[in-house]
């Protein structure tokens, strides 16, 4: 997946959420984004998923400007776990998880025998088969977005974008995330990690894209560009790294 020039603003006049946004993402690789609130890192995923539409430039899939393709397309090469999502009605984990099959079903088809087993394996993989028959809407905020993650592996997409999808997890759960996005990325996977918390960009990252108001301000291997500068100019904070084992912390002062 690439980004060419791309420039995207909500309102007509206003300022670009993405100005000259040029990056692009390879199959095997975790890319984290990191930066502060209202970088443009959620607008960059949307773009990538085709829910937004840039007004200038364009993102390529396979080669393809991704307005190019079909929603079907879309849905089977693009999976998308947003920050948090509003669930309406009583659906069990199971039934929730399911939706995620749709891009694969025919037209009105219900999903078969072997889509619940997908469901099921996707399920137990984020350790939520205890409650597979719980009602989504009773979950806590961490399990929701495990949930979440379930769905987009059944979707059987290429690409993953993850917006902040770990943010509400508890530290064993946080672990299990990771686990399953090296995991994927292994299977040759593009994975886009959006995230407010260095350390586990640090953790998990082949590569880094820092940005802040709408630009790039540094992207290339996570080795290079996860520094004590690089974070610090983005976040306009002073910006310690500390290492402990083969980990990294990061601190502000």
């Amino acid at each position: 997946m690439v980004f060419e020039r791309v420039r995207f603003a909500y309102d007509w006049g206003t300022p670009f959420a993405l100005n000259d946004f040029t990056v692009g993402f390879s199959p095997g690789e975790v890319t984290a984004l990191l930066g502060p609130n209202g970088s443009g890192k959620t607008t960059m995923m949307k773009l990538a998923n085709r829910r937004l539409v840039p007004a200038s430039g364009r993102v390529l899939y396979g080669g393809r400007p991704l307005a190019e393709l079909t929603r079907r397309e879309v849905g089977r090469s693009i999976g998308f776990v947003p920050q948090s999502e509003r669930i309406a009605f009583d659906y069990s984990i199971l039934d929730y998880v399911l939706m995620g099959r749709a891009p694969w079903l025919s037209p009105l088809a219900a999903p078969g025998r072997a889509d619940a087993g997908i469901a099921a394996e996707a399920i137990e993989e984020v350790g939520l088969t205890s409650l597979i028959r719980r009602s989504v809407r009773t979950l806590s905020g961490g399990q929701v977005q495990l949930v979440l993650l379930a769905r987009v592996l059944v979707q059987s997409t290429q690409v993953l974008l993850l917006d902040e999808a770990s943010s509400a997890l508890d530290l064993a759960n946080k672990r299990r995330f990771l686990d399953i996005i090296r995991s994927l990325a292994r299977r040759g996977k593009t994975i886009l990690l959006s995230t407010h918390e260095p350390a586990v960009a640090e953790a998990v990252a082949d590569r880094m894209v820092l940005m802040k108001g709408g630009l790039v301000q540094a992207a290339g291997p996570a080795s290079e560009v996860f520094t004590e500068a690089n974070l610090t100019s983005v976040y306009e904070t002073p910006i310690r790294i500390f290492s402990v084992g083969e980990r990294k912390v990061v601190l502000w002062t």
